[in-house]
């Protein structure tokens, strides 16, 4: 749990908390231990790392929802693992590329979005 609150901070983690229940109470176990602790807790990549790779492997399988959740979590995350706007514009950017302009196109849009919330965007 440490490391998921780390990469998307108390407030997600919390509300998925809240939201447990007898159906998805051991899918939030399985992916608190394995994604978060095992993966996450790995040291050679580091966040910064991570993040990149989770935004493009988003949008490569189209898990827009997901995607969205790790733009926030890449604009609001530590100093020291946060992306900045132009970097996760050439996330989407490459993704034209390897995942098709549709996929792009529509990233282009939930980032915008995001970027509007946070005042980030003129």
């Amino acid at each position: 749990m440490k490391n998921r609150r780390r990469v998307l901070g108390d407030a997600w983690v919390d509300k998925a908390s809240a939201n447990l229940h007898a159906y998805n109470a051991e899918f939030q176990n399985l992916i608190s231990r394995y994604a978060w602790n095992e993966i996450w807790g790995r040291p050679a990549l580091g966040d910064r790392t991570r993040r990149f790779m989770v935004l493009s492997m988003m949008l490569g399988t189209h898990a827009y929802e997901e995607f969205a959740m790790h733009v926030r979590a890449a604009l609001d995350g530590a100093p020291d693992s946060r992306l900045t706007p132009d970097e996760i514009k050439e996330v989407i950017l490459q993704s034209a590329i390897y995942c098709g302009v549709p996929v792009a196109n529509h990233a282009f849009g939930i980032f915008t979005g995001i970027l509007r919330e946070k005042g980030l965007l003129e």
